[in-house]
């Protein structure tokens, strides 16, 4: 009689592109125009004008929003350029 083996499933490993447990934490602070928040946004995350003027409303109203997950490393540089013009960010697991 033939013996089969089984096989063994892969276990895929996630991109670099999948949340790996790091966010970026924008947080309110009266010091900004709105306009001055969604244009940083533009720039560190490249998201549409629509969603950079939906962050900063949730911002404005709920204190903080998560504006990326990710990658330690790029939530890091997202954070760099958000605090480019001294916005209050984190980045936390």
């Amino acid at each position: 009689m033939p013996t089969v083996n089984p096989v063994k499933e892969k276990k895929s490993r996630p991109s670099d592109d999948v949340f790996f447990g790091w966010k970026t934490i924008l947080f309110n602070c009266d010091c900004h125009t709105f306009a001055d928040v969604i244009v940083q946004l533009l720039k560190a995350i490249r998201c549409t004008r629509h969603q950079a003027e939906t962050i900063a409303w949730q911002v404005h109203n709920t204190g903080s929003a998560v504006v990326y997950q990710g990658p330690r490393e790029k939530c890091e540089a997202v954070a760099a350029v958000l605090e480019d013009i001294k916005l209050k960010v984190n980045v936390a697991q």
